[in-house]
C-alpha cells in the first residue's frame, strides 16, 4: 500500500487531500491528512470580527466537517521531516512513510521575533487580527475606542493577503465615521514597502485612497522593537511613531519543520517551482498555499487557483509523465475599501493589476480597481463559495488562468 501524505488542513490541504482520495485507487493508495488543529479557520473573514460584522460562527469550524470520505485524518503538530528518507514524525510520535508529500502548513504570525513586542502590551493595546483569537480580543477595544492614535504596522514582507492591512483601515474609517468619532482617530499606515502595495497602478490607487481618507502613510517603514512602556514603535533606521492602540501584522514565517528539513528559505517557506509547485529539492514533494516561496500573494483565492495545476502534475508524476501543467501566478482579490465598496485586482506572475471588468470581459458585474457596492457583494460571497463549494470539491465556476481579456492597458 502506497501513501499519499498531506501535511496541513487548512484550504490546501483539504483540498488536495480530497481530490487525491476521489481520484487514487484506494486498493493501492492510502490518503493521509494531517494537522495539529481540530477546528478550520476562514481566514479572509478575520478581518471582519473586530469591526462586528463576523463572529465565531462564520469564521471557525470543525475540521472534520470537511475531510473527505477515504482521508485519513492524524491530530497532531509535526516534529520532523526527513524528505531523502520519505518520512515524518509526528509530535504523537507516529511516524509515516510516504510515497507522495504535499506540504500545505501555511504561514503562522511570529510576534517573539519583534523585539518587546509580547512585552507587557500583547493583547492589552497591541493586537493582531491574522489569528481568530487575535481579532476576537481587538473587537472590544475598538467598541471602547474613543480617540487617539491608531498605528497598523506589517513588519516585514511576505504576509498573508498583503492586502488585508490596506483593508483594515479603509474599514477603520468607515467604522469610526460610523461612530461619530472619526475626527478624534489619528490613523497610520506603517510599511516596509515604498508605497501602499508592490504593484504600481494597484499601489497608486490605493494610495489616493489612503490621502482621501486622511490616513498617514509612513513608508519603507522597518519594524525593529516595540517599547510598551512608552507606546512606541521604532524602526531599524531610527524612526520612532508613537500610538494608543498598535494593530501589527507580525512576522510571517512558515512551519519550523521546514528549516530542519533544510527545505525552506529564511523564513521557512518552502523552496519550490513557481510553475510546476513541485518541490525545489526532492521531486515527489509538492507544494501549496501559503507554504511555498511563491512570488505571488498568500491568499486563498490563489490557492483555487493553485489547485489544477498542482493536481494534474501530481497525477502526471505517480504516471512517470513530465510535468506540463504550469501555475501562472494567477492572484484575484476583493479589497474592502468601507462604506459597503469594495475594489477588485487581478493579476499574475508578469502582469500587474489593471482596470476592467470581471469575470466576463466588459460586461463583469465586477469592476477591477474600481469601487463599488457589487465588489464589497462579492467580498462578502466568497465566504459561502468557500465553506459550501471549495472545501467540499465543488468546481467554482471562475477561470483558473490569468486573462487579459476585459482589461485595459
Amino acid at each position: 500500500m502506497k501513501t499519499f501524505l498531506v501535511l496541513g488542513a487548512g484550504t490546501a490541504g483539504t483540498m488536495i487531500a480530497r481530490k487525491m482520495a476521489n481520484t487514487l485507487d484506494s486498493g493501492q493508495w492510502k490518503v493521509v491528512l494531517v494537522d495539529r488543529n481540530t477546528e478550520h479557520y476562514y481566514q479572509p473573514g478575520f478581518l471582519f470580527v473586530p469591526f462586528g460584522m463576523y463572529g465565531k460562527n462564520d469564521v471557525v469550524r470543525p475540521i472534520k466537517n470537511f475531510v473527505a470520505r477515504g482521508v485519513e485524518y492524524v491530530i497532531s503538530g509535526v516534529e520532523q521531516l526527513e524528505p531523502a528518507e520519505n518520512r515524518v514524525t509526528l509530535a504523537n510520535g507516529r511516524v509515516i512513510n510516504y510515497d507522495y508529500l504535499v506540504i500545505a502548513t501555511g504561514t503562522d504570525i511570529r510576534p517573539d521575533q519583534t523585539e518587546g513586542m509580547l512585552d507587557g502590551g500583547w493583547r492589552q493595546n497591541i493586537f493582531d487580527f491574522y489569528t481568530y483569537e487575535g481579532a476576537a480580543a481587538l473587537a472590544p477595544v475598538l467598541q471602547r475606542f474613543e480617540g487617539g492614535r491608531l498605528v497598523v504596522n506589517v513588519v516585514e514582507m511576505p504576509i498573508k493577503c498583503p492586502v488585508a492591512p490596506l483593508e483594515f483601515l479603509f474599514l477603520a474609517d468607515w467604522y469610526f465615521t460610523r461612530k461619530g468619532i472619526r475626527n478624534k482617530v489619528e490613523l497610520v499606515y506603517a510599511t516596509p514597502l515604498p508605497g501602499a502595495f508592490t504593484k504600481p497602478r494597484a499601489a497608486a490607487a490605493f494610495g489616493r485612497m489612503l490621502e482621501e481618507k486622511n490616513i498617514l502613510v509612513e513608508a519603507e517603514y522597518a519594524a525593529g522593537s516595540v517599547d510598551a512602556s512608552r507606546n512606541v514603535l521604532s524602526s531599524y533606521d531610527e524612526r520612532e511613531i508613537p500610538y494608543d492602540l498598535l494593530v501589527t501584522v507580525p512576522l510571517n514565517m512558515g512551519a519550523d519543520f521546514v528549516a530542519g528539513a533544510g527545505m525552506g528559505d529564511e523564513l521557512n517557506f518552502v523552496k519550490t517551482d513557481k510553475y510546476t509547485l513541485q518541490s525545489a529539492d526532492y521531486p515527489n514533494v509538492f507544494v501549496m498555499g501559503d507554504a511555498a516561496n511563491l512570488p505571488t500573494s498568500k491568499a486563498g483565492a490563489v490557492i483555487h487557483f493553485q489547485i489544477h495545476t498542482a493536481f494534474k502534475n501530481i497525477m502526471d508524476h505517480i504516471a512517470g509523465k513530465p510535468l506540463n501543467h504550469r501555475y501562472d501566478g494567477h492572484a484575484l482579490c476583493y479589497i474592502e475599501t468601507g462604506f459597503g465598496k469594495a475594489t477588485l485586482i487581478d493579476f499574475d506572475y508578469e502582469q500587474e493589476p489593471l482596470p476592467g471588468k470581471y469575470p466576463v470581459p466588459g460586461i463583469g458585474p465586477f469592476d477591477l480597481l474600481g469601487e463599488t457596492t457589487i465588489n464589497h457583494w462579492g467580498k462578502l460571497a466568497f465566504k459561502f463559495m468557500y465553506w459550501n463549494l471549495m472545501l467540499k470539491g465543488i468546481e467554482v465556476p471562475l477561470p483558473n488562468e490569468f486573462s487579459m481579456a476585459g482589461k485595459k492597458p
